[in-house]
């Protein structure tokens, strides 16, 4: 199998914003883009909270289809709220080397 990296996240971004506009009926990316934030946003929730429940029961394999279908939906949201992935990877990058407990605190969030 081919070693699969973050490029994979940029190509499934580039599908996801070249699905914008397509037809609803032949599209579920289509659908969730013309429904709009409060749907794409309740259904990242929805897409976590089944994460968290196959995390809880210990099933490997349903987590790792869950967490993919959790990826994707926070990826049509971001593309939603126009945010590209790589401004996400420059945050992320700009933590890098600081605790977690220093992050939060810097954001007022400790």
């Amino acid at each position: 199998m081919a070693e699969i990296d973050g490029s994979t996240l940029d190509r499934l971004y580039a599908v996801i914003e070249s699905r914008r506009g397509a037809d609803a009926a032949a599209s579920y990316t289509a659908q969730l883009l013309a429904a709009g934030t409060p749907r794409i946003a309740r259904k990242l929730g929805e897409e976590a909270l089944e994460a968290v429940i196959e995390a809880l029961q210990g099933d490997k394999g349903r987590l790792v289809a869950e967490s993919a279908d959790l990826l994707y939906h926070l990826l049509v949201l971001w593309a939603d709220r126009g945010i590209v992935p790589g401004e996400v990877w420059r945050a992320l990058d700009q933590r890098a080397g600081t605790s977690g407990i220093d992050e939060k605190r810097a954001r007022g969030a400790g």
